[in-house]
């Protein structure tokens, strides 16, 4: 694979340019990058069980109790019983966590158009597979 050198720096180029932008965004919030992205997931999937969730997060379930105790203080998320498995708790955005979790989807979206405004609409289609190949591979 003559290219994958390339291909490597290319994708930790885009990753650390990524990940730049998000913790600028992020720091103008208020709150953190762990706290952002279980706002986008609780934003994209719905309420979700702590095990469910830290799982998503790749965290132990005692490292996002901490984080969620933080969150609910902040009046982002609210935990609830599960309703057909006493056992679980539910981790749930509020309505001011929703607000934060649109606010922020929509500079995504708007990063996205930016970033790709130069690509045809045949070469979105195309970065939009290899990405949905290479997300399987995780």
């Amino acid at each position: 694979m003559p290219h994958i050198h390339q291909l490597n720096h290319a994708i930790i180029e885009f990753y650390e340019k990524l990940s730049s932008w998000e913790h600028s965004v992020v720091k103008d919030v208020g709150i953190s990058l762990a706290q952002v992205h279980t706002i986008e997931l609780l934003g994209i999937h719905g309420a979700l069980r702590m095990k469910e969730l830290a799982e998503k997060l790749a965290v132990t379930t005692g490292t996002l109790t901490v984080q969620i105790d933080k969150m609910v203080a902040a009046e982002l998320v609210e935990r609830r019983p599960h309703q057909s498995d006493r056992r679980s708790i539910l981790v749930d955005l509020t309505d001011k966590g929703r607000t934060l979790y649109q606010q922020h989807d929509e500079l995504h979206h708007q990063l996205t158009a930016d970033i790709t405004t130069s690509l045809s609409e045949e070469e979105q289609k195309l970065l939009l597979q290899c990405l949905t190949k290479m997300n399987r591979e995780f």
